[in-house]
């Protein structure tokens, strides 16, 4: 029994040094040494009689062995954790961990009251929410859910569409005065332009005009990663932004903030919250999601 234990351990350690890339981001995840992990690796490779992973300095690769044994054992782990999932389910308990992706702007903006909520409803599920523009390899196991802002979607992940924002362009009131209004979308060169990045649009601005997608691409005057950054920017005189209608919501409320182009029909990007698929959910990942759609409704 222990030699079984010792090898669904090392199995277990093995599947993350494939789904991380290197040992020393295993130890640090189950916080051991990185000879401790090697010492794990040798004694799988030992127990099965064959290589499973090529090493040199620079890389780790698998075998054409060590490939069939980690999809097999990745289903193995994965019915192994539906089969708690279900069996936890049937405490009717609404418990534990439930670690959440959210990109930084409608992380920031939207989801604390909806997290400050549910918790109240579920006073034991704990939240991990990290705030990222790049949606996370959920495969990986470091999420449970992954919220994304965008038009596209990855294979191979359940989405759930919670509520949906246009993608509009913005400026200041007394930039307008300053500069001028541009009127068409040529006009957008002569002007100071705030580029969010990270979006699934890469370096261009999309405008759809008469049914066809319109691209523009300036030498960006700022570019940043966070959509709030570049509105308050925008607020400042400095130029003009393009960024989805959730993140400039506060600043058109007070009047710092105007939209310009609303001729053109906008773009419209759904937010999604995205996860695995798997026979069985942990009933704290149902209850969430079920809680998002319907906070979303209102």
């Amino acid at each position: 029994m222990v030699r079984n234990m010792d090898k669904f351990n090392n199995m277990q350690v093995f599947c993350r040094i494939v789904e991380l890339g290197t040992f020393s981001a295993v130890a640090r995840e189950i916080k051991c040494s990185t000879m401790m992990v090697s010492k794990y690796m040798a004694n799988l490779e030992a127990s099965l009689g064959v290589v499973l992973l090529s090493r040199t300095t620079r890389s780790l690769s698998l075998t054409s062995a060590g490939e069939a044994y980690y999809n097999r054992s990745k289903q193995l782990l994965e019915d192994l954790a539906e089969l708690e999932a279900a069996t936890a389910q049937m405490s009717e308990r609404i418990k534990g961990h439930l670690r959440i992706s959210a990109p930084i702007d409608f992380g920031g903006m939207f989801m604390v009251p909806v997290i400050d909520q549910f918790m109240r409803l579920y006073p034991e599920v704990k939240v991990l929410m990290t705030l990222d523009n790049k949606p996370p390899n959920l495969r990986i196991g470091n999420f449970d859910i992954s919220l994304l802002v965008t038009d596209t979607l990855d294979q191979g992940v359940v989405a759930r569409k919670i509520a949906e924002t246009e993608l509009c362009t913005y400026a200041a009131p007394d930039y307008l005065a300053r500069v001028g209004c541009p009127q068409r979308i040529e006009d957008l060169a002569a002007h100071h332009c705030l580029h969010y990045v990270d979006t699934p649009h890469g370096d261009y601005w999309p405008f759809i005009v008469d049914t066809e997608v319109k691209k523009f691409r300036a030498d960006w005057f700022l570019s940043s990663n966070n959509g709030r950054v570049l509105c308050q920017a925008a607020v400042l005189g400095m130029g003009i932004v393009r960024a989805p209608k959730l993140s400039a919501t506060p600043f058109l409320q007070t009047g710092e903030l105007v939209e310009i182009f609303q001729d053109y029909q906008r773009p419209a990007l759904a937010i999604y919250a995205t996860y695995l698929q798997r026979r069985f959910y942990p009933a704290k990942l149902t209850a969430f999601i079920d809680y998002l759609l319907k906070y979303f409704e209102k």
